[in-house]
């Protein structure tokens, strides 16, 4: 493979809805209504969360007031980085580099570990060998990277194709609850009221329902590989928040009503695995529910295949800036994508999973759940920077922006998004599944891994200054 001299991504070779196919399949919508709605009806408010996701929906349509009207002015591979190095400074923007980093990859390692987990059971549920749950996440690392490395439309219509699936099996099941007169309680839209929405649960049930939102900021990576990205980015992120949302609210409140919005909780907090499967099954009979496993599957490889473009763009944006080895801005003469970047995303990302496997640790309850908590923590850290960057970033200049975009909606958002991550972090026992120390110490590891990139900054200051001063810039 030969190298293009310049370095450069793709331009101009995606639209709006690429890009919503790559924020979606991120937030894996099956993946995420099956594995945590059952927790926030179990756990937090039982039959109101469907207007649980709403008020989260809501929350993150506020964030991105502030977060598309700065992508106007900065925008690029460097995603949040990028953001915050222009708005809190370039120490700032490159711990949250390094806090993005840590994160997205162990949203990667999630799922190899649930992959390897599902695919294997599958398997053995037909008949077939019962093998190392790790040889299903190697083959998912080899098949993600040759989707990668291939342009980046490539990867747009492959998510496309699996969200699409993935979709279209919830909604036919919503659908078809509606069609049957929803349960044995009727149907009805009280889930969506103050009394079912407003209880002491709500505090828990955001907490899961915040996690499930996870990849819609993936908007602004894209930035250099859109068509007119200062009209595709904003677009692509609201047009993301409002299916994310109406989905799963209209997903959890169909499933509700088919169990009965009296007898939710209960069914959620006994039947959690099956909860899902088991109304397929009976909705649309016992082939759909086979179809509704392989579709977990693919919408694994979607997730992995989208979160594995964003932490090549990341890789790639702190190569070019000479933040770390050049290597990583190494792009493929053919397909214009960062595939170095991508060859050493997969090696840490499969060979940490590996360390994981050969310990004998649990690719559900350890790898996805302790990972996934870990990415869920660091993410809602990068979007509170992000906030502050945005207000920081204005006051400098407000550059004709109106104050509702530049500082009431910035403030509103990083204040709901500081109390979804204190509820997190005082819920996280409930959130991993685990007692464990290690998880415990999760927040504290990412604030310091934050840390060790703003020292690194300062250092880049004295030893690299030409660096230092470009730090932020190739994007703005």
């Amino acid at each position: 493979m030969d190298l293009q001299t310049d370095n450069k991504l793709r331009r101009d070779a995606i639209g709006v809805s690429h890009i919503v196919f790559f924020v979606v399949a991120a937030a894996a919508p099956l993946t995420a209504v099956v594995g945590a709605s059952p927790a926030a009806f179990a756990f937090g408010n039982g039959p109101g969360v469907p207007a649980s996701y709403l008020l989260v929906g809501l929350l993150y349509l506020v964030f991105s007031v502030g977060f598309t009207a700065m992508n106007r002015f900065v925008s690029g591979a460097g995603g949040f980085y990028s953001y915050i190095a222009n708005g809190l400074g370039r120490p700032a923007g490159v711990a949250g580099a390094f806090i993005a980093l840590i994160t997205y990859n162990a949203i990667d390692i999630a799922v190899y570990g649930l992959f390897g987990f599902f695919l294997n059971d599958i398997v053995k549920s037909m008949g077939g060998p019962d093998v190392p749950w790790l040889l299903y996440s190697l083959l998912l690392a080899i098949a993600v990277y040759l989707c990668g490395m291939r342009k980046i439309e490539f990867s747009g219509k492959v998510l496309g194709c699996c969200m699409v699936a993935e979709i279209a099996i919830l909604m036919l099941l919503g659908l078809a609850i509606l069609m049957t007169g929803g349960g044995p309680e009727g149907i009805s839209v009280s889930a969506f009221g103050p009394q079912a929405v407003f209880t002491p649960g709500l505090g828990v049930a955001l907490v899961f329902v915040v996690a499930s939102f996870i990849g819609f900021e993936a908007t602004a990576i894209f930035g250099e590989e859109a068509r007119d990205p200062k009209r595709t980015i904003p677009k692509a992120t609201y047009l993301a928040v409002l299916i994310i949302a109406l989905f799963y609210a209209f997903v959890t409140w169909t499933i509700s009503l088919h169990y009965g919005p009296s007898k939710i909780t209960e069914v959620a907090a006994t039947q959690t695995a099956t909860m899902y499967l088991s109304a397929v099954q009976s909705k649309l009979g016992g082939f759909a529910g086979f179809v509704m496993n392989v579709l977990l599957v693919t919408s694994l490889f979607a997730c992995a295949l989208s979160f594995h473009n964003t932490i090549n763009r990341y890789f790639y944006a702190i190569g070019r800036e000479g933040i770390a080895w050049a290597g990583f801005a190494r792009t493929h003469d053919d397909h214009q994508s960062p595939y170095v970047a991508g060859i050493v995303q997969t090696a840490l990302a499969f060979g940490i999973t590996a360390i994981f496997a050969l310990t004998g640790q649990d690719p559900y309850a350890v790898v996805f759940a302790w990972m996934g908590t870990f990415a869920s923590i660091g993410i809602l850290i990068l979007q509170i920077l992000v906030s502050l960057a945005v207000i920081v970033f204005f006051a400098r200049d407000n550059r004709g922006i109106s104050l509702w975009h530049r500082l009431v909606a910035p403030v509103i958002g990083a204040l709901g998004l500081a109390s979804c991550l204190a509820l997190m972090i005082a819920n996280l026992s409930l959130v991993s599944g685990s007692e464990s120390l290690i998880v415990d110490s999760f927040p504290l590891v990412i604030v310091l891994v934050g840390g060790l990139g703003f020292v690194f900054a300062n250092w880049l200051r004295t030893a690299r200054p030409t660096v230092y001063e470009n730090l932020g810039r190739a994007f703005g």
